[in-house]
């Protein structure tokens, strides 16, 4: 069918949504042109593009771009297309293309901001509509492109919010997670772990502030953790972090969320390891901020804890443990998770490893928990195909939150206020005419 934005809005109430927003193709690729040809969402960092003509490919919604570094330094995005035959300049992947980029095709050659640079047996071309400056023959730019603190977004609309008033209070999670590192600086290190789940994006987004799901969903994995403990005698970190789902529902109880405008949020954490004096490594960490910042700002610092922050399209960083869980819609039932590890530049190694062990043991495709969550939300994506009701609660406390300057925060750390929050923003950006990507000016294009 084609919906209206009646209709549309008729699909998000105050207490549940409709199942059709999580299984309906349609809708998914209204999605596409709606919310990821509108919203700033995140391509990569700087860190992955360190030279001239490095580049890093990845997705706005169904688009296939890459994120280049141009020879003035600058960070350019482009859609993965060659304006000839259609064919993919690069294969997906991290590459570099060297002075600029030649298609494997027919070897149409474009300047490393995507520029028409020239094309073999030009004398074919003579008596014809070529024009080599004619931005039909240059691969096209996407509109947007700004970077925060490193972290680079693009947005296919030529209209629209900043980046930084786009991002709103969840700016002081990267500034956090920035701030870890004595230089103010990160980098992505270790490689990427991607994991295909089959489910809708939006599932994972509500899962990352869902409180009420841990002891149930992970039970197998935290008990396993506690029976290994009792066996060694001790809670090494490594069980540590696994144990941490197993907390009475009193513990979740007292955490608290926010939600921000435009989908955005966050969920205090539920353990710190960045408690100055608490362990060896945060011990370490703590002795080189405080000769960076000083002992109250790097007190500060490591005291900000927070477990999982939502930016709306774009993923998930986690600040304690220098993180970034990229959510990339495929399908309507087919979402692509990339779990990008960060170093903090000048920070231990130590600080580094533990981020590492906490991403392996946590979040890999074979960590002892990641998979329960993947089960599950496989199967709210069956169930919901089926006809056994039409409706998705999302009632725990609704009518209760608070709002204050910055949005809205819970008043019970159970409450599904984030999910409430998420599609009143899937609402907002559904009910807005279709936003069609532009091409810009040059000097619009790139950043950093």
């Amino acid at each position: 069918m084609a919906y209206t934005e009646a209709q549309l809005a008729a699909l998000v109430r105050g207490d549940s949504v409709h199942k059709t927003v999580y299984t309906d193709p349609e809708i998914y690729a209204l999605e596409m042109r709606r919310i990821y040809g509108r919203a700033w969402i995140y391509v990569g960092h700087e860190s992955q593009v360190p030279g001239t003509g490095d580049y890093h490919t990845t997705r706005l919604g169904d688009q296939d771009v890459m994120m280049v570094r141009a020879a003035d330094g600058r960070v350019h995005v482009l859609y993965n297309r060659c304006p000839h035959k259609g064919a993919k300049v690069v294969a997906d992947g991290d590459g570099c293309a060297g002075k600029f980029f030649r298609c494997p095709y027919h070897a149409w050659t474009f300047k490393l901001d995507g520029s028409h640079l020239g094309v073999p047996l030009k004398q074919g071309l003579e008596d014809t509509n070529y024009d080599p400056k004619s931005p039909e023959f240059s691969m096209r730019r996407v509109a947007r492109v700004q970077s925060y603190r490193g972290f680079v977004f693009a947005s296919q609309s030529a209209d629209g919010p900043e980046l930084e008033a786009f991002l709103g209070g969840v700016r002081s999670s990267i500034d956090n997670l920035c701030d870890r590192s004595p230089t103010g600086e990160v980098e992505v290190a270790g490689g990427i772990f991607r994991v295909m789940q089959r489910s809708n994006w939006k599932v994972f987004y509500e899962n990352l502030h869902d409180t009420m799901h841990a002891r149930v969903t992970h039970e197998s994995s935290f008990q396993a953790a506690r029976d290994e403990a009792q066996e060694l005698g001790e809670m090494p970190f490594e069980l540590h972090i696994m144990d941490g789902n197993g907390e009475p529902y009193e513990f979740w109880e007292k955490l608290e969320l926010r939600a921000y405008p435009n989908g955005h949020g966050y969920m205090e954490g539920i353990f710190n390891p960045g408690a100055a004096e608490r362990d060896p490594v945060s011990r370490a960490h703590f002795e080189v901020l405080t000769q960076a910042y000083g002992e109250d700002r790097a007190r500060e610092i490591l005291g900000m804890n927070r477990h999982n922050t939502v930016i709306y399209g774009s993923g998930s960083p986690h600040t304690v443990f220098q993180q970034f869980r990229v959510i990339r819609p495929v399908a309507v039932d087919r979402t692509l998770i990339e779990i990008q590890t960060f170093r903090c530049k000048g920070a231990p190694d130590s600080v580094f490893r533990r981020a590492m062990l906490y991403a392996n043991v946590i979040n890999s495709p074979s960590s002892n928990v990641m998979p329960d969550d993947i089960e599950l939300y496989s199967r709210c994506q069956e169930g919901n195909a089926t006809q056994g009701g039409e409706w998705v609660s999302m009632h725990r406390y609704h009518g209760t939150d608070r709002s204050d300057e910055q949005g809205l925060v819970s008043t019970n750390g159970t409450s599904e206020l984030p999910m409430r929050n998420q599609f009143q923003a899937w609402r907002d950006y559904m009910t807005q005419p279709v936003a069609v990507p532009v091409a810009m000016p040059q000097k619009e294009q790139a950043c950093c």
